[in-house]
């Protein structure tokens, strides 16, 4: 499986990136080894996700939504639905 998120970063920012283990990339991102945007922006918090089957679609919906602007970005993240604790069963 693969997933696009967004964090929300400590000063509220969004970061955006894709994955294909959200759990360990979370907590790669959360101890300082993510992004370097992030590690600026300590602490994210996961506000959004999406599952792919393939690396191509994640990495292409992740380009989507960077060009997305901030307050089309919260209506996404509003209108989510899915259980962020999902990550937590993942392996």
């Amino acid at each position: 499986m693969n997933y696009t998120y967004i964090l929300r970063c400590g000063d509220g920012s969004y970061y955006t990136g894709w994955t294909n283990n959200l759990k360990k990339r979370l907590e790669d991102h959360s101890q300082g080894r993510g992004a370097k945007y992030t590690r600026a922006h300590l602490p994210v918090s996961l506000v959004y996700y999406e599952c792919f089957d393939s690396k191509e679609e994640a990495m292409k919906r992740e380009a989507a939504i960077k060009k997305l602007s901030r307050p089309q970005k919260e209506r996404l993240i509003a209108s989510h639905t899915a259980d962020l604790s999902i990550i937590e069963e993942e392996p």
